[in-house]
């Protein structure tokens, strides 16, 4: 008799074991927010709601994506650098939040360096120079040439003033040898509206943005900002190839607050790592036409540095002020 019952006793220390497994597994704290400074349906509300998908799973607890838009990003940095210790919070930024915003504003509202941990580095994507198809030209030489000769209609328009398109903007200019008045836009949208529209001749952005109205017609991306091709469009050639020593790249990484405890932000850094490692993820990030990035938390924080790096001179160097 007592035989029948090792089995089931077995079985239930098993559960039992799965149980304890499970709760050890689970974050502590609540629910996991994650805070996007920017509206729902952006690319970096995008690259949030792709992550916590997956992560769910990982950490035991729900992951809600909050959307706090408003002054490019700077509210939800504002919000999440005053988090209190015990709450879960993270943050996707890109450049404009990181690394751009501090060195523009007096008072920002946050130290970038001070008041946040990198966690993951989680895609990067790429920068377009597209022109409406008004514009007589189909190389980026001879847009050079063009804007040369047309110095009045050498206007270039950007999604807003203070992007990091606009000043990869400038930096084409500068290494071009052209100068041209910067028409800062509302947004994505409304600058390509004008683009397709002709009202505006030229424009940067970012590539995901340009592509499907490139690919449809409407307008001619001449080229693009990353080291080599973009798998997206191998027809497009980068910025060396088409004759100017040209290459940046924008991120979206996830932060926490400095007040987090660093064994968590450990932890929430290597599920995301996993996250990222996962095939489904990565197809959904190219579906974007985004490039998913597998992170460690060091290389975050050393790719957070060397960007800095980068593009402190240049943003210093133009004088912008917002």
């Amino acid at each position: 008799m007592f035989r029948k019952f090792i089995p089931h006793i077995a079985a239930t220390l098993t559960l039992a074991a799965a149980s304890l497994a499970a709760q050890a597994q689970t974050l502590e704290g609540g629910p996991l927010h994650i805070v996007v400074g920017y509206a729902a349906g952006g690319a970096t509300d995008r690259v949030a709601r792709i992550v916590a998908d997956k992560l769910q799973a990982k950490v035991g607890v729900p992951v809600i994506v909050d959307n706090k838009a408003g002054a490019g990003g700077r509210l939800a940095a504002q919000q999440v650098k005053a988090t209190p210790a015990g709450q879960n919070v993270l943050m996707v930024a890109n450049p404009a939040v990181m690394v751009v915003a501090p060195l523009v504003f007096k008072d920002n509202g946050y130290d970038a360096e001070r008041d946040f941990v990198p966690v993951s580095h989680v895609n990067d994507y790429e920068f377009a120079l597209a022109v409406s198809t008004a514009v007589p030209v189909r190389e980026l030489s001879h847009l050079i040439a063009w804007m040369r000769a047309n110095p009045e209609k050498s206007n270039f328009g950007v999604p807003a003033t203070g992007s990091l398109p606009h000043f990869f903007g400038l930096m084409m200019g500068e290494k071009a040898h052209v100068q041209a008045q910067v028409v800062g836009y509302r947004g994505s949208g409304p600058l390509l509206t004008d683009l397709v529209g002709g009202q505006v001749p030229i424009a940067f952005d970012t590539f995901d943005v340009d592509l499907p109205q490139h690919q449809a017609g409407k307008i001619r991306i001449l080229a693009v900002s990353g080291a080599k091709r973009s798998p997206f469009a191998p027809d497009i050639p980068t910025f060396r190839e088409a004759g100017l020593d040209l290459v940046a790249t924008g991120f979206n990484a996830f932060f926490a607050p400095a007040s987090m405890p660093r064994e968590k932000v450990a932890r929430l850094a290597k599920d995301i790592h996993a996250v990222m490692q996962d095939p489904d993820t990565q197809r959904r990030f190219k579906d974007a036409l985004m490039t998913p990035v597998v992170s460690t938390q060091e290389q975050t924080a050393a790719m957070l540095k060397a960007y800095r790096a980068q593009w402190a001179p240049v943003v210093q160097k133009s004088g912008y002020q917002p």
